[in-house]
């Protein structure tokens, strides 16, 4: 799917490298056309990558409207509830949008004079999540906060869970809330096994989910502590668990959020999970109790 967003030059020279290996294709007016390669950034070139940037592709003007125009099927207006939220979904496809914010009455209405794309490219690793997947499930789910920089795989890693969870825990109805249309994207099997809100907020989808598709566990991604404290709580004193992401590099950092105290001292989560990009893509770094004391590395 993400080749239908480039023109044909762009496309020739993505064909030389394995879609596999790319974790995202980043635009900036101007630059050279970055790949991120096994977490290594590199150029596009008519040979497929480089590291020499004098020899790369230019992002120019040209690129990021015909790319901005495939997302919005050619109605900018009709993406602008998205693009407000600094990003537009295409497809299983999230794609990060940088550029001139417009506000009104200091409300934000809308980007224009974009200049930046950020195209991140979701993977299916299926299995990835069995190497931990009893300390995560004993009698029942824990409640589990997946800990990562960005781009380390904390969304490859949960959609990952959650299949193993609806396949090995048939007694679970496994509801992902999938507010930026990632998690759940490019696996039909994957699909058959869980409920899904997509495009929408936690706040609702906690809310409504709960309430009308009875859930013994919610898997989403990339909560804000500081919005989505009250929908967590809240499932969880309606006996439904939670597995969720938060952008952190280690234990350290997560200590120092904002919020993230009344997560320790209520013990929210049971489990702590650590990924990194140290030993690859998805490494697991450690888990950890609702004490933050490791129980794995």
């Amino acid at each position: 799917m993400v080749k239908s967003l480039f023109t044909e030059n762009i496309v020739q020279a993505l064909e030389k490298v394995d879609i596999k290996n790319i974790n995202e294709i980043r635009l900036r007016l101007n630059c050279p056309i970055v790949l991120n390669v096994k977490g290594n950034n590199m150029y596009l070139c008519s040979s497929g990558v480089t590291n020499n940037e004098n020899v790369s592709f230019v992002c120019k003007r040209s690129t990021i409207d015909y790319v901005v125009d495939k997302l919005s099927n050619g109605a900018l207006y009709t993406i602008n509830d998205q693009l407000v939220n600094g990003y537009v979904t295409y497809g299983n496809i999230r794609v990060g949008v940088s550029g001139e914010l417009v506000t009104v009455n200091g409300r934000l209405k809308t980007i224009k004079n974009i200049t930046g794309l950020n195209i991140r490219i979701p993977h299916i690793v299926k299995n990835c999540s069995l190497p931990i997947y009893k300390l995560l499930v004993t009698d029942s789910v824990k409640n589990t906060l997946i800990i990562s920089p960005p781009g380390a795989g904390k969304t490859t890693f949960i959609r990952d869970f959650a299949y193993q969870i609806a396949k090995r825990e048939k007694k679970n109805n496994v509801l992902v809330v999938d507010e930026r249309c990632e998690i759940t994207g490019g696996s039909e099997e994957f699909l058959s096994g869980v409920d899904v809100y997509k495009n929408c907020s936690k706040e609702y989808a906690f809310s409504c989910g709960i309430r009308s598709m009875k859930p013994d566990v919610i898997i989403t991604d990339e909560i804000d502590i500081t919005k989505d404290l009250f929908a967590i709580e809240n499932a969880l004193c309606s006996g439904v668990k939670v597995v969720a992401t938060i952008h952190a590099n280690d234990i350290a950092e997560l200590k120092n959020k904002a919020g993230f105290g009344q997560i320790l001292n209520k013990h929210l989560f049971e489990r702590f999970v650590v990924l990194s990009t140290n030993s690859g893509f998805g490494t697991i770094e450690g888990v950890y109790n609702e004490n933050l004391c490791c129980i794995f590395t």
